[in-house]
């Protein structure tokens, strides 16, 4: 029928996963004889039996003797079931083998046609099904809210909460299902049809979605109050042994509604494939059959809404259940450690990030966890949000988060963690952008090369903060920094490292809803309009006023490296750079992201030696007549990188060298 290989996929839905949950605690029974014999007349009888679902008959078959074993050896003092095991799980099979044909109350060789056996089938189970939940609601559930009444055992609203919705189900399966089976059984000489019994009363069976959510719930209850109150647990033992119950516990008995409506639509598709084309009830059938898949289709919708709550609600407790923070609607997309790596004083320090599909929630744990787990420092919007992969050899597999509340450095354990991190954040900034009707273009990430933001963001989005140890003198007016009159500050508009001087201004920054910040003076003239009277446009460069990001980004080789001193015992690091508009002569920086070069060394006519390597160092020569240069690379790659380029520049060759890329400055990202 149409749409019967869509049913296909989603069939044993519910099912499947306990044959997945039990399978893998009971694999030590698979080596013993299984149980041959059924345990009870009033158990559902076992529908799966081939290759593809006969375990889920074995399963119920080992479950059984290890309930049995556990009442015996702990004293009936099972945990049960776990809702964990209502995950999302898909299993397929194959429409000629989902179970073994049986033919129940019909002789062997009999000539009845398959339709019947299947239908003859439906009731039995049916019946047996209905026993069970006799035994739920009129013995459990009633024998346990008479003792809550008289106060002795636990809260009557505890009661209610542990069996939800079982007494409509009960009453429905009861009073209008099975009667109208068996009705029509009985008449199916004259009317051999079921499917307009099953499509008139399908509808009600969405009642099951109350019962499934609150399933998991109802399991920890009496996890919960067994241990709390030994009355309860006394109780729930002593009606276990009776012989209703098949030596099985409470949790395996409500585990039958959950497992009723996946058993409906197996049989139910057997029963429209065994149907002749002119079948009268083959119409009815088919609309029935759809109807129990959309049945299906809402339990395990309520399955997935209440893991997402459940999970969310989790995440909550452990942030402290802060109000603005609270939202039923959030979902969470990844959570992990990382670290912070701070512009200050170059260090990292370990923080917990919490992603919602609206928010980045900043936290850091809280050393005496009481109650809340993490403390939430910052929390930026994704609305706006940017993310891009930094280069940085100092600091590995970084990354940069930039929202309009704050901009964030992070670094994560391993490459793969910090691609899975880029993901997550791409996928929901993407997500964002897509719900957002005022969102039109999209946005792919901050520019590359400076950490300056474009001028039409500036104020609007919190920059990223130049790191201290990269620059040795302030980034605007070119003074070196001292530790007593020209100490290091930053401006909170474009995140330069700026001194005092430069840095006396204040303006209104958007991003931090609107209040005062410190600004240099270039952001102060642009967010303002006010006019500054020192005016430094018209003062000459010098020939040493290269800023080294700007010059590294365009040079024919730039690193660190070691320049030793006369004596070769001690020297200074520093950036080298050879520009490619300027091939002829290095610069050396203190930093590399100064705006200034402290000294150059014109190569021409200099001569390059290679040393011995010494003390583990990669030593090299700058020799011209009596002048010595020492350098100090970190690796022997790098050492003979220098050797090349400064060979060539010292022999007037300015293009870049055959196969060598242009832009030769990857270690110094």
């Amino acid at each position: 029928m149409e749409g019967e290989a869509d049913n296909q996929r989603s069939v044993l839905s519910l099912m499947a996963v306990f044959e997945e949950h039990w399978a893998s605690k009971l694999a030590w029974r698979d080596k013993q004889a299984p149980h041959d014999q059924t345990t009870a007349t009033s158990q559902p009888q076992q529908l799966p039996a081939s290759p593809a679902s006969q375990s889920l008959s074995q399963m119920a078959a080992r479950h059984q003797a290890k309930q049995e074993n556990e009442e015996e050896e702990e004293q009936q003092g099972q945990r049960g079931l776990s809702f964990k095991c209502l995950r999302s799980f898909r299993h397929k099979i194959r429409e000629d083998n989902w179970r073994r044909q049986q033919d129940p109350g019909l002789e062997p060789g009999s000539k009845e046609p398959e339709e019947k056996k299947i239908a003859l089938e439906l009731l039995e189970t049916e019946q047996a099904y209905v026993n069970r939940l006799h035994l739920l609601d009129q013995i459990f559930y009633t024998e346990l809210m008479k003792e809550a009444k008289n106060g002795k055992t636990v809260p009557e609203e505890v009661v209610k909460m542990i069996f939800s919705n079982i007494s409509s189900i009960y009453q429905f399966h009861a009073k209008f299902f099975l009667p109208e089976l068996q009705k029509r059984m009985e008449d199916w000489s004259c009317n051999p049809r079921i499917g307009d019994v099953i499509q008139k009363l399908a509808p009600f069976l969405k009642m099951y979605g109350e019962y499934v959510k609150n399933f998991d719930k109802a399991v920890e209850l009496i996890t919960v109050w067994s241990e709390k109150s030994p009355p309860f647990q006394e109780l729930i033992a002593d009606i276990q042994k009776r012989k209703v119950c098949a030596n099985l516990t409470l949790q395996h008995h409500m585990l039958e509604p959950v497992q009723r409506i996946p058993r409906y639509e197996l049989l139910l598709k057997d029963y429209v494939r065994k149907l002749p084309p002119e079948s009268p009830d083959r119409d009815d059938a088919e609309k029935a059959l759809e109807m129990i898949f959309m049945v299906a289709k809402h339990s395990n919708a309520a399955i997935a809404e209440m893991e997402r709550l459940q999970n969310l609600w989790a995440v909550y407790q452990r942030l402290g259940l802060e109000d603005d923070i609270v939202d039923p609607s959030n979902e969470l997309i990844k959570e992990g450690p990382v670290q912070k790596i701070s512009a200050r004083n170059n260090s990292t320090s370990e923080k917990y990030l919490f992603l919602f599909n609206n928010m980045l929630l900043y936290c850091v744990p809280r050393v005496i966890q009481v109650g809340a787990e993490f403390q939430v420092h910052l929390r930026i919007d994704v609305d706006g949000m940017k993310v891009r992969e930094l280069n940085d050899t100092q600091f590995p597999h970084t990354f940069l988060v930039s929202g309009k509340q704050r901009t964030l450095e992070l670094q994560a354990r391993s490459g793969e963690e910090m691609n899975a991190w880029i993901k997550a954040f791409q996928d929901a900034i993407d997500r964002k952008e897509k719900r957002s009707e005022t969102f039109k273009t999209a946005v792919h990430g901050l520019e590359l090369g400076t950490p300056a933001l474009k001028t039409e963001e500036l104020g609007r989005r919190a920059p990223q903060w130049v790191r201290d140890n990269l620059v040795t003198m302030c980034m605007r007016c070119k003074e070196p920094f001292n530790a007593i009159i020209r100490r290091r500050h930053h401006c909170r508009a474009c995140g330069y490292v700026v001194c005092a001087r430069c840095s006396d201004y204040k303006a209104e920054l958007q991003y931090d809803g609107n209040r005062l910040n410190r600004v240099c003076q270039e952001c102060y003239v642009f967010l303002t309009g006010h006019v500054v009277l020192e005016d430094r446009e018209g003062k000459h460069k010098g020939i040493l006023e290269k800023g080294a990001a700007e010059v590294s980004g365009r040079s024919l080789l730039c690193s660190s490296l070691q320049l030793l001193d006369k004596n070769g015992k001690g020297g200074t690091r520093g950036w080298f750079v050879i520009p490619q508009d300027d091939p002829l002569v290095l610069y050396i920086y203190a930093a590399p992201q100064d705006v200034r070069a402290h000294t150059s060394i014109p190569l021409l006519g200099y001569q390059v030696r290679d040393l011995p390597q010494g003390d583990s160092r990669h030593l090299f020569q700058l020799v011209q007549s009596r002048q010595v240069y020492t350098f100090v690379a970190d690796t022997e790659e790098l050492k003979r990188r220098w050797m090349r380029a400064m060979a060539r520049s010292a022999a007037g060759i300015t293009h870049p060298e055959e196969g060598e890329d242009a832009d030769s400055c990857d270690e110094a990202e």
